[in-house]
């Protein structure tokens, strides 16, 4: 089924798998084995040669996780995709399948707390530089950059910023200079396709909006394959020069009788091969269930924050509200109205006027609302990221990511929003009633 002929809610539903050839099953299968019968020793030698693609061993590929990655792939707009054991693994091969120790990328400044840990400190002792950038200005990642360097980055939504990232204008500017738009999707699945303006590749966190019940960890890189890197052959050694691993394949010749997937294929084969960061076929079933509702989900999200956001406008105790295109500069609000034309998300930022300590007390009078180190459950969820989540950050690094003293991330759920504004109400008035009784 060609999953490019139907709607997004269509393909989360059909693409990649019909039903079960044996037994005529629609639901598609737990396929829980390490490996897997060769038909002969001919099948076997072409398989792991790559002159064959097929299953060899659940570290490299799986069929449940298959069928995942055919709807990733359909969801995001890609030829091909790899699941991975979290959105952190995703975005660590995602890099390092082009990066090497000496070479640099240059990414925005507006980070998850992970993400911003993963780049700052461990990449720099494997020696991969990152150099972090205002993305208000997207001039200032050619600036940054030089000829190792080796991939732009950022978040579509950037967490907890939330100011919306100009894709279209740096990745023309990659194009220009030879270096692929990497983005990280996981904040706004369905309602943005960053692969559609221009990105290179994507990569997301399925354990969030796309799993939508907080019970499976995953991630996903997904490639647009429209990056030339054989006309950027000096910059991409890693894909355009013999790979010693299998004796000596050059990666953009060896994918092309299957398509241009050269920068997937090789993530499969070697990154994942060798360093191990596979999804389980049982978590891969488990976010397949929820892939199937998740355009209905986003839409529920969705309204729900914008009530949310209204309310807490109107809030004496709020100082300003963090939500895309809501109380912005022209030129947020324009990045806003371009590239989430499916909805503005389900995260909404708000800073309390009693800094710190007030962020703090809202977050232990909340009731219903969960607090917990997570985005894109179907429940709300709330956090303290200067406490938690961005912690790791200095003062000055908090700032840049977004994160003030008394910053509140809320991730917005599909309950009833008649009880997420009445849980919202009754924290915002306890955490007031404790500050005047201290």
């Amino acid at each position: 089924m060609n999953a490019t002929t139907h709607h997004v809610e269509t393909a989360m539903l059909h693409a990649g798998y019909r039903a079960d050839p044996g037994t005529g099953a629609v639901a598609v299968p737990i396929w829980q084995t390490t490996s897997y019968q060769f038909r002969d020793t001919e099948h076997a030698s072409n398989l792991f040669a790559l002159q064959e693609l097929g299953n060899i061993y659940t570290r490299v590929n799986n069929p449940t996780v298959d069928v995942l990655e055919k709807r990733l792939a359909a969801l995001e707009g890609g030829v091909a995709a790899l699941a991975t054991s979290s959105g952190q693994a995703a975005i660590a091969l995602s890099i390092q399948n082009i990066a090497a120790a000496g070479d640099n990328i240059v990414t925005a400044s507006g980070l998850y707390g992970g993400t911003w840990n993963l780049f700052a400190n461990t990449f720099s002792r494997q020696g991969i530089e990152v150099r972090f950038v205002d993305a208000s200005d997207p001039h200032n990642f050619a600036r940054a950059a030089d000829e190792r360097t080796r991939a732009f980055f950022a978040e579509t939504l950037p967490n907890p910023s939330l100011s919306v990232f100009p894709i279209a204008e740096v990745a023309a500017l990659g194009e220009q200079m030879g270096i692929p738009l990497i983005v990280d999707n996981t904040a706004a699945p369905v309602i943005c396709q960053p692969l559609r303006h221009g990105a290179h590749v994507v990569v997301t966190s399925a354990t969030k909006y796309i799993g939508g019940h907080g019970n499976s960890i995953g991630g996903a890189i997904i490639d647009a394959g429209t990056f030339d890197w054989e006309r950027h052959a000096a910059r991409f050694p890693a894909l355009t020069q013999p790979d010693p691993s299998y004796h000596g394949a050059v990666w953009t010749q060896a994918a092309k009788p299957m398509g241009p997937i050269a920068y997937i294929l090789r993530a499969r084969v070697t990154l994942m091969r060798d360093l191990g960061p596979c999804m389980s076929p049982f978590n891969a079933f488990l976010l397949l269930q929820g892939l199937e509702t998740l355009p209905l989900r986003m839409r529920e999200h969705c309204r729900n924050a914008h009530l949310v956001a209204d309310f807490l406008e109107a809030h004496p105790l709020v100082a300003r509200v963090i939500h895309p295109g809501r109380g912005q500069d022209a030129q947020a609000c324009e990045h806003a109205r371009r590239y989430l034309a499916g909805g503005t998300g389900a995260l909404v930022g708000f800073e309390l006027t009693g800094g710190r300590e007030a962020g703090l007390r809202f977050i232990d009078a909340l009731q219903l609302i969960y607090h917990v180190a997570n985005i894109g459950d179907a429940r709300t969820l709330a956090i303290h990221p200067a406490s938690s989540t961005h912690q790791q950050l200095g003062e000055a690094d908090q700032l840049r990511a977004g994160v003030t003293p008394g910053y509140v991330r809320l991730s917005v759920g599909i309950e009833h929003p008649d009880d997420i504004l009445r849980d919202l109400e009754q924290a915002l008035d306890r955490s007031a009633s404790r500050a005047l009784a201290a």
